[in-house]
């Protein structure tokens, strides 16, 4: 079977109706609550909006839930983009209450065999593909040796839409961006995350690198040379620095917390050969919080992106340093993410047309992932932060600020900023 033999996927559940193009393959999820069918149509659904509709928007995003994905007791769960829709709609952050600033594309197209392949191995996709009849006989299987990353019969499908998502947004907003010089922020809504899975396999919750994905579709369809992608999940993006650890033309900087899983990410790896220097990678100390984070961007990520002169800003948004958060222990807050979507906003129009899109990554508690992207939207659309109401500053204790000051200090000595 060729992946680009599309069908079409429909996802039912949690109140709300999706339908996307994809390929072909009986894929029925065994959560009641979930029906999720892959049948064979030869209509295409991948039409844009109009270019009018891109020009009035302000953000983009696109929802891919995966519904059918989910391991009973699992952090990274089929609550968790659901959680977020819920969150847009009650805080009205909708096409509904917004009009033409808002945007959300429906019916995108799915990533094709090349899409996956210039990022991944062949192998991989065709081995994570015939591992479905196993998934199917199983209804769960584990697909990394590490053990943490899951399949059910549904999860090739839906991590087919993720990716594609990604690649819809990264279309319009670079159609939008030859209209006007303020073109919307885009955001994608989905899962499973990608920036642990390595060229050659899954890892870490991730299946496909959607982030790694989408830059190399930047620049084999739009011609945008230089990608500048931003990692501020509280994991290393290991699967996005291996992807481009040679290419000068792609620029991978991750914040992480030191010591947090994968291990990798040390602040000495710079990336090798013709990419040396265009991987930066900044460890920081647990209990880093919102100063640490407000210096990282003034004093590493903006000289970064002035001296990278970026044609696309991409973004892998992992919630999951969130001072709630169950799986890390930095102390960022809402207000936090309002600050980073709010300057990379800025940063992607001062270098590069405005062109930006985020992927969602990690954030396993559904109360501040939620509330943390609702704040990002704001920030997009350029009003004041809610963070106040969701944010408990009680509950926060002193930085290390030395150490903070120390890491970002080298880091910038490594990179001559």
């Amino acid at each position: 079977m060729e992946l680009q033999t599309f069908r079409s996927i429909s996802f039912a559940g949690h109140g709300r109706f999706w339908k996307h193009s994809i390929s072909g393959r009986k894929c029925f999820s065994k959560n009641i609550k979930t029906l999720v069918s892959c049948s064979y149509s030869t209509e295409e659904n991948d039409t844009l909006p109009s270019v009018k509709q891109l020009c009035n928007a302000k953000v983009i995003y696109a929802v891919a839930p995966a519904l059918g994905h989910n391991k009973e007791s699992h952090p990274e769960s089929n609550a968790r983009v659901p959680a977020i829709v819920t969150a847009l709609a009650k805080m009205e952050l909708t096409s509904k209450f917004r009009g033409s600033d808002i945007l959300e594309l429906q019916n995108f197209k799915l990533a094709s065999a090349d899409d996956i392949a210039s990022v991944h191995a062949k192998a991989y996709v065709s081995g994570l593909e015939k591992a479905m009849d196993r998934a199917s006989e199983q209804g769960l299987i584990v697909i990394d040796g590490s053990g943490p990353t899951y399949a059910t019969p549904t999860t090739f499908c839906e991590s087919l839409v993720a990716a594609g998502a990604g690649l819809a947004l990264v279309d319009s907003v670079v159609a939008a961006s030859k209209n006007q010089l303020d073109p919307p922020m885009g955001f994608a809504l989905i899962r499973p995350p990608g920036h642990h899975a390595i060229p050659n396999g899954p890892m870490g919750f991730c299946v496909f690198g959607n982030v790694a994905i989408a830059a190399r579709h930047a620049q084999r369809i739009h011609g945008l040379k230089r990608i500048f992608i931003i990692d501020f999940d509280v994991h290393h993006g290991n699967g996005t620095n291996d992807a481009f650890l040679d290419d000068p033309d792609i620029f991978f900087l991750s914040t992480h917390q030191d010591g947090s899983y994968p291990g990798t990410g040390r602040i000495d790896e710079i990336g090798h050969g013709a990419g040396e220097g265009a991987t930066l990678n900044l460890p920081l100390p647990g209990g880093s919080g919102d100063t640490a984070m407000r210096t990282v961007f003034d004093e590493v990520i903006v000289p970064c992106a002035q001296r990278f002169k970026p044609d696309i800003i991409l973004v892998s948004a992992g919630y999951d340093g969130h001072v709630l958060d169950p799986l890390a222990s930095l102390q960022f807050t809402t207000g936090t993410y309002y600050m980073l979507a709010s300057n990379i906003k800025q940063l992607a129009k001062e270098l590069c047309g405005g062109r930006c899109v985020f992927f969602l990554e990690g954030g396993y508690n559904l109360d501040s992932l939620s509330y943390s992207v609702a704040d990002s939207f704001r920030a997009f659309l350029g009003e004041p932060s809610l963070a106040p109401e969701f944010d408990n500053p009680a509950i926060l204790y002193e930085e290390p600020s030395t150490r903070v000051k120390q890491a970002i200090q080298r880091v910038k000595h490594i990179h001559s900023l």
